[in-house]
């Protein structure tokens, strides 16, 4: 088992294993029924527009990147309004043919880690409404269905249903 480190992504040499990152949990989700994320959804620039805006993050194992995620300091699209108590993750995404077991975990209680270290009591995060396989997860690793946005607006102006979750940070 290799330990794993965690990373700050950085605009330029990151943004490729990013979207690569990206492109196989969408693929991954495919396969396994997962009506989730579609590749080439996010490109460099998404990632990028992350990054000045939030904090992006790698995890890295056995000398190569296995997983990453978004962290958002605000999510009104979401959550609405709210003081900064908070911080979001998004695209937790984990590179499954080569991260070792329990990688999904790990990025999470980085998440945790840093928003904690941000001086913000609460993780919040969500998953489609129509996933209950990932929101079952979630509930597993101590986050509580909070409620529910019915009418979140995506890329191009779609709107769609999305469960709440939040944890407290001790």
């Amino acid at each position: 088992m290799h330990a794993m480190t965690f990373r700050l992504a950085v605009d330029g040499d990151d943004l490729p294993s990013l979207v690569s990152l990206y492109d196989g949990a969408a693929r991954w989700m495919q396969a396994s029924g997962i009506d989730q994320w579609c590749p080439g959804e996010r490109d460099e620039e998404h990632f990028r527009l992350r990054m000045k805006d939030g904090e992006v993050w790698l995890a890295e194992a056995a000398g190569r990147i296995v997983g990453g995620f978004e962290l958002w300091w605000r999510d009104e699209p979401a959550w609405g309004p709210r003081p900064p108590e908070a911080g979001y993750v998004h695209r937790l995404m984990v590179d499954r043919p080569h991260a070792p077991a329990g990688t999904g975990r790990a990025l999470l209680g980085q998440a945790e880690r840093r928003i904690a270290e941000a001086g913000r009591v609460w993780s919040r995060l969500d998953c489609l409404a129509t996933n209950p396989r990932l929101r079952a997860y979630y509930e597993g690793v101590g986050y509580t269905v909070v409620g529910e946005q019915p009418f979140k607006e995506g890329t191009g102006g779609s709107k769609y249903a999305v469960t709440l979750l939040e944890k407290r940070l001790v």
